[in-house]
């Protein structure tokens, strides 16, 4: 009849489906998809390792002066290391701008970051808000820990409403089939910044698995231009 038609299910609504698949004759729902085939993880790595290098050379300047400023700002070292969970639940250790005060760095990344949080440094307000703290991780994607674009990394304690992430929601796992990125789908969406309600975090898992679901590398650069857009945002903080 030519109108729009959908299908009430709502036996469906914990599954947040990525698409239609077939089985034999019968159709499907797909639920989840596996790491990237080989093909696509190559190219994908090539891409980061060329863009990363160009990066890190262009950048160097910036990350120079955000050094020097760090270290007469306040006392501790330039960066920041924190485990944080990388492809196949494999922990590795993310590099930053150190942003806090040393005395009061959150190794575990159980307390979210606070609006006006005195934690952060002066210098770490600035990094923070203009996303320069997080230029180290290219470092991370030369070595192989991270890609340019992908799911961010969590710290193990992450929290939202004092629930771990895979309490919240059950397809938190799936989204550690490909390597973590600097930037992503979510952050691009404008979901970043702090986790304080549980939907902060299901909004994020949604995206990153919609990314797998879709993948390919004119998606990757298509994320990386429009995340020149938010890397000014409200909830970097």
């Amino acid at each position: 009849m030519n109108v729009h038609a959908e299908v009430v299910a709502p036996e469906l609504s914990g599954l947040r489906p990525l698409g239609i698949g077939s089985f034999a004759e019968d159709q499907t729902l797909v639920i989840a998809r596996g790491p990237l085939a080989l093909r696509d993880r190559i190219f994908k790595r090539l891409f980061d390792v060329a863009f990363s290098g160009l990066a890190v050379l262009f950048f160097s300047p910036l990350m120079i002066l955000t050094a020097l400023a760090i270290k007469l700002d306040s006392t501790g070292p330039v960066f920041f290391m924190q485990p944080r969970i990388g492809r196949q639940n494999r922990i590795f250790y993310v590099f930053k701008f150190r942003s806090m005060h040393v005395n009061l760095l959150d190794h575990g990344g159980k307390k979210s970051t606070q609006r006006g949080d005195p934690r952060i440094t002066r210098v770490g307000r600035i990094i923070r808000a203009t996303s320069i703290d997080e230029l180290p991780q290219l470092f991370n994607v030369l070595r192989g820990d991270m890609s340019v674009v992908g799911p961010r990394p969590h710290a193990i304690n992450s929290t939202a409403e004092d629930l771990l992430f895979w309490d919240i929601d059950a397809r938190y796992w799936q989204r550690h089939a490909c390597k973590p990125g600097i930037t992503g789908l979510a952050q691009v969406k404008g979901f970043r910044g702090a986790t304080h309600q549980k939907r902060d975090l299901t909004d994020r898992v949604t995206a990153d698995l919609e990314y797998l679901g879709r993948w390919s590398l004119w998606s990757d650069i298509v994320i990386i231009l429009r995340t020149f857009a938010v890397l000014v945002h409200k909830n970097a903080y």
